[in-house]
């Protein structure tokens, strides 16, 4: 049986990433909740990985909207302009 191809929809982009924390700081041009598979795309970033937890402004939330500046931890090393998709 052959696997679908899953679609993914992009969402945001990374502005920022903080090494000692291991936090990329997103903005959204989409919807993204926690519980969510992202995928992490750029030119030398490749990730997949669920949003376990998301901040605005050091305040947890469970969903971020378009327009929204959120805070996510990451698994790996991601880079600013790395491209943002959720995987549906």
């Amino acid at each position: 049986m052959v696997e679908a191809k899953k679609k993914e929809k992009k969402v945001g982009k990374v502005v920022h990433y903080y090494t000692d924390l291991s936090v990329a700081a997103i903005e959204l041009n989409g919807e993204l909740k926690v519980g969510d598979e992202i995928h992490i795309k750029g030119h030398t970033t490749d990730l997949t990985q669920p949003v376990d937890s998301m901040q605005i402004e050091h305040e947890k939330v469970e969903s971020a909207k378009k327009g929204d500046a959120i805070g996510i931890k990451v698994n790996d090393h991601v880079r600013e302009n790395d491209e943002i998709f959720v995987v549906e």
